[in-house]
């Protein structure tokens, strides 16, 4: 079949469903309320996602339950441009837009947020698949750098929100799946005039596809809010013990023999990792007048956490919070707003090798952001928003090991400014244009800082990037369809690579520059939706082309311009 009649038989399908969709017994004030009048608020400002000047791709709570509440992958990779690997439920690496690619087992190019509290550590490192999908009310992901308004993070942004609902309710759920998979869970929500507390705990447990490979998770979420005249109070608190062993990577041989197979060596010292975490924050919300507000959010997180492998054990842990900022002006032609963001935690951790200490270390890891942001609308057609941040980033370290000479040092990160432009146009309701360039950066990890010999990498510089983005919005049929589409271009420089020098040990070093060009597109389609049985039917579809390249890049003698960055797929489609 010839492409033409490809595009007329996608055509007929859609008119055909909502000439049903159109019929059904839901008024059309519902359905605008349904599909349209989405506020999100990842660019610091409650705006309908209709009018955002930039790319953002939002889930709400019915669309995160579509999955088995299990894999974070599923429910990201309903959102275009971000893939997720998995090798199992406790290692992870996010990618958005081709960043984060070269990240060896976690994912540190990406930011994220729970209920506007940073749960991204001061190292960079981000684990939002460690919240459970049933306490996710909401996800909102900025897609491409958006140091302008959250700091380091040149992949983007994952901001959580758990649920919120005006009603009392209780709910429970008992799931049993493949190789002895086991989640139970229950959640609650109190609502009275000012009060709303929220709350859920759950437990899984699951033996894994392969050997060596169970994974035990139990987790509490809770959330509340007390509502005031001229001001309101919430908090939120996260509670977590992990307990997953490690399968590791095999070779493909061995792959194509006996896929179930853990590496030997990890399956020799049964491998795992355990860690128990906490963060807790509360936000302070002073409404002065019509015009101004501001929003002070104070928190403190903690984690301790061992890991046995075959070459050393790790025994880790952090402590230590911070504080965010930000007030805000609104009338009808102009927002704007300016925050500050302030992290301090305190990392240590030591090494040991046959019950014998090889090593020990205390960092103190200081991360400032000063940002500001205005929103200009001349006419309720246009959305122009233009602002910048500035960021400060500080390491020291202390040498607790003397036998190997002492290595303490401190690494202070130059000022990074980081601007961004947008401009979204929506001549009505059926349709925005929106166009954006911006600046991102990602600092290098105090680990990745580090020499073989231990010492101090004084020449590894941050990497940054400029994203420059166009997009457009479309709702059809009586908003019955959204489509939503978007090119984009990210130019780095000083691409941050992992390098393994051997089993155990890692440095990180510059690669040059990297392009990264793509196509997003995204279509949601309700079929039909009644208040009664069978209730609604939609489909969430997309799909993602990127090209993902070395510019300059040499190591080794070695000449990579032209390749393409490895771990990062051509095609997406779901």
């Amino acid at each position: 079949m010839n492409r033409p009649k490809i595009i007329l038989l996608i055509f007929t399908f859609f008119v055909a469903f909502n000439s049903f969709a159109q019929n059904d017994p839901i008024d059309k004030k519902d359905s605008t309320i349904y599909l349209n009048e989405v506020i999100v608020n990842a660019f610091q400002i409650n705006t309908r996602q209709h009018h955002v000047p930039g790319a953002i791709s939002v889930l709400a709570g019915e669309e995160i339950k579509t999955t088995d509440g299990n894999n974070f992958a599923h429910t990201l990779h309903s959102m275009p441009g971000i893939f997720m690997h998995s090798g199992t439920y406790a290692t992870s690496r996010v990618v958005i837009r081709g960043v984060g690619s070269r990240t060896p087992y976690n994912t540190n190019r990406i930011k994220s947020y729970l209920n506007d509290i940073p749960i991204t550590s001061s190292d960079g490192i981000s684990t939002p698949e460690d919240i459970d999908l049933t306490g996710i009310g909401r996800m909102e992901v900025i897609k491409g750098p958006a140091s302008a308004i959250y700091g380091s993070g040149l992949g983007g942004n994952i901001n959580l929100y758990t649920p919120k609902s005006t009603n009392n309710r209780a709910e429970a759920l008992l799931q049993y799946g493949s190789f002895k998979t086991i989640k139970a869970f229950a959640a609650g929500n109190y609502n009275s005039d000012n009060l709303n507390l929220w709350g859920n705990i759950s437990h899984l447990n699951s033996e894994g596809f392969r050997e060596n490979n169970r994974h035990r998770r139990s987790s509490l979420l809770s959330s509340g809010e007390w509502v005031q005249p001229d001001y309101s109070l919430e908090y939120t608190l996260m509670l977590m013990d992990l307990n997953a062993q490690i399968p590791s990577s095999i070779g493909k041989t061995l792959y194509d023999t006996d896929p179930i197979a853990a590496a030997a060596n990890w399956k020799a010292v049964e491998g795992y990792k355990e860690y128990q975490r906490a963060i807790a924050g509360i936000t302070l919300t002073n409404r002065f007048s019509e015009n101004w507000n501001n929003k002070l959010s104070v928190f403190g997180r903690w984690a301790d956490s061992y890991e046995r492998r075959p070459f050393n054990n790790l025994d880790d842990g952090t402590s230590g919070g911070g504080l965010r900022n930000r007030l805000t002006y609104h009338s009808a032609h102009w927002d704007a707003l300016l925050g500050l963001e302030w992290t301090k935690d305190i990392y240590r951790w030591q090494m040991d090798l046959d019950d014998k200490l090889i090593n020990k270390n205390r960092e103190t890891r200081d991360n400032y952001n000063i940002f500001g942001m205005v929103y200009w609308r001349p006419s309720l057609e246009w959305n122009i928003s233009f602002g910048g941040a500035v960021n400060k980033v500080n390491y020291k370290l202390t040498d607790q090991f003397s036998e190997n000479g002492d290595q303490s040092g401190e690494r202070n990160f130059p000022v990074i400014f980081s601007p961004r432009l947008g401009v979204n146009y929506a001549p009505s309701q059926l349709l925005a244009l929106y166009a954006s360039a911006g600046h991102g950066f990602s600092m290098p990890s105090p680990e990745e800082t580090l020499l073989p010999e231990g010492d101090i990498n004084k020449d590894l510089k941050p990497e940054q990037g400029v994203q420059y983005e166009l997009g457009v919005r479309l709702n059809l049929f009586d908003r019955a369809t959204i489509l939503e589409a978007s090119v984009y271009r990210i130019d780095l420089t000083n691409l941050l690579v992992t390098k393994r020098l051997t089993e155990d040990i890692f440095t990180g070093i510059n690669a040059g520059k990297t392009g990264h060009t793509g196509f997003e597109f995204m279509i949601k389609q309700r079929i039909f939706m009644f208040s009664t049985f069978p209730g609604d039917l939609n489909i969430n579809a997309n799909y993602t082309w990127s090209h993902n390249k070395f510019i300059d890049f040499t190591d080794n003698g070695q000449i990579f311009d032209g390749n393409k960055l490895p771990g990062i797929p051509s095609h997406i489609a779901q």
